[in-house]
């Protein structure tokens, strides 16, 4: 049973001018696309084709021969997250609970803009930067390559993806520019509170 690439929750050029098009249709269209094919091969046949994306994730985690099927599936599942993390007139400051424990967490929301930024311009190479709950408490972690922070104790909220691939057509060596841009004018806040509310059960 194959794995299907969800579709885009907007139109590839929803996104601009912060993201173009022509960037999602080699992100999406490509990258996120190629994982899912490999995955797919990789699993084929195997007992791991009937599990969910996120069952494999948790199944091979940590497994030396599983690494391909890891990295594959991990980035499969990372790239569906991340697109649900943006949203054309995103940005701003979220409200509700969410927007009161990052205050509570952090000190106050631009603190935990300044910790998400600096997370997401200092992952050395390609990775993600993330907002994840741990325990009862809001963290921005880093992940190098394909690593999850499901895989671990850490329930991720957002994330903002830090391979060149995101970004380079758009901002060549910038990586700091379109950090703050998504940051500012595109993270989904809504998608946000979302995870929250359901990691919190």
């Amino acid at each position: 049973m194959a794995y299907q690439q969800p579709a885009l929750p907007y139109a590839d050029n929803a996104l601009e001018p912060h993201i173009s098009a022509k960037t999602i249709g080699f992100h999406y269209g490509k990258h996120h696309a190629a994982y899912v094919t490999n995955f797919n091969n990789l699993v084929a046949g195997s007992p791991l084709d009937a599990l969910t994306l996120e069952e494999v994730i948790a199944q091979v985690a940590g497994d030396a021969q599983k690494v391909g099927i890891f990295n594959n599936a991990a980035q499969a599942w990372n790239h569906t997250f991340y697109w649900n993390c943006l949203a054309p007139n995103g940005g701003g400051e979220p409200d509700g609970e969410l927007g009161a424990k990052i205050v509570e967490d952090f000190g106050s929301f631009e603190k935990f803009k300044e910790q998400l930024k600096s997370a997401a311009a200092t992952q050395f190479g390609s990775g993600w930067a993330w907002l994840v709950l741990e325990g009862n408490t809001l963290k921005v972690v880093k992940t190098g390559n394909a690593e999850t922070p499901s895989t671990s104790s850490q329930k991720p909220i957002l994330t903002v993806d830090v391979w060149e691939h995101a970004y380079y057509l758009d901002y060549q060596n910038r990586r700091p520019d379109y950090v703050a841009t998504v940051i500012d004018k595109l993270l989904n806040w809504a998608f946000a509170a979302g995870n929250f509310a359901a990691a919190k059960k």
